[in-house]
């Protein structure tokens, strides 16, 4: 098998130290908000999430958006659950996802359908994250299907997994099944304790997850005391400081700066851990964040 030719796939390959960032399809029929966020994003993002109705809320195919970020100079990585497809489903999004210029795949179970705007929706399943994951692995290594039908041009595809370092209880024998079924790389769920992540990272490096995966980060920088104790609360896996939030709380109205300041600060720690390979910035939309963070933290200008 030849290596995934992308442009991720490559900069880990040559332990480039990698940013990513996201980018929602918006819950509408235009495609001109992904377009335009891709375009805020050019330059400083080595590759691109399109998310498949976060939050378990209907939105537009990630599929579209993986064409038009595609279009707009990006490399698109298409999130893809088993929650909403069934095998021929999750085949033929795969096959549509590359032509369409997807070069990564992320491999999902799906937020709950209780917590999104459809709770009466059935919830599809037919193959669990890690099936999907080896259905992916079989068409890249193997060109054929799960019936056994060969492909014809298979998609490469750089094969992404989620993990919650910060889980309660975290079973690192999660992350170590996905990587069994074929994964390549790993995001974590959003960071905010360096030190906390640290020592995640002693624990898995013990079991060798970074000679068989890369690693990148999570980080979303805070807007504001409000906005980091809805993550502190409501996000699972996901803890905020009390220091942090306290000094968002007196920053007032300089929250948003405090925050930013706050991300860079927390991006260094991160590059300080070895073995991590790259962050991967959720600034919710606010694409002027993403670039500041990337200015800010040296990484910017990405590699060529």
């Amino acid at each position: 098998m030849t290596a995934p030719p992308g442009r991720l796939a490559r900069l880990l390959r040559d332990d480039r130290f990698v940013v990513t960032g996201e980018i929602v399809p918006p819950r509408g029929a235009s495609g001109v908000p992904v377009t335009d966020h891709a375009r805020g994003l050019a330059g400083y993002v080595d590759a691109v999430n399109l998310t498949d109705n976060p939050a378990a809320s209907a939105h537009m195919s990630p599929l579209a958006g993986v064409r038009f970020a595609y279009e707009a100079g990006l490399e698109p990585t298409v999130q893809l659950t088993v929650r909403d497809r069934n095998r021929l489903g999750l085949t033929a999004d795969l096959l549509g996802a590359w032509a369409l210029g997807a070069r990564n795949v992320f491999c999902l179970s799906g937020d709950p359908l209780r917590i999104g705007d459809h709770p009466e929706a059935a919830t599809v399943a037919d193959l669990d994250v890690l099936e999907f994951i080896r259905l992916a692995r079989g068409i890249r290594d193997e060109g054929v299907t799960l019936a056994g039908k060969a492909i014809a041009d298979p998609p490469r595809y750089l094969i992404g997994v989620a993990d919650v370092p910060f889980a309660d209880p975290y079973d690192p024998v999660k992350l170590e099944g996905k990587l069994d079924a074929g994964a390549d790389f790993v995001m974590t769920q959003i960071v905010y304790d360096a030190d906390r992540l640290a020592s995640w990272a002693e624990l898995m490096r013990g079991r060798g997850l970074f000679e068989r995966a890369r690693v990148i980060v999570g980080v979303t920088p805070l807007r504001g005391a409000s906005h980091a104790r809805f993550m502190d609360e409501r996000l699972p896996g996901v803890a905020v400081p009390a220091a942090m939030i306290a000094d968002l709380e007196a920053a007032g109205d300089e929250a948003p700066a405090v925050g930013l300041a706050q991300a860079v600060d927390l991006v260094g720690a991160v590059r300080a851990i070895p073995g991590v390979a790259g962050i991967h910035v959720m600034a919710m939309g606010h694409d002027d964040t993403t670039r500041m963070l990337v200015e800010r933290t040296g990484l910017f200008p990405r590699p060529a």
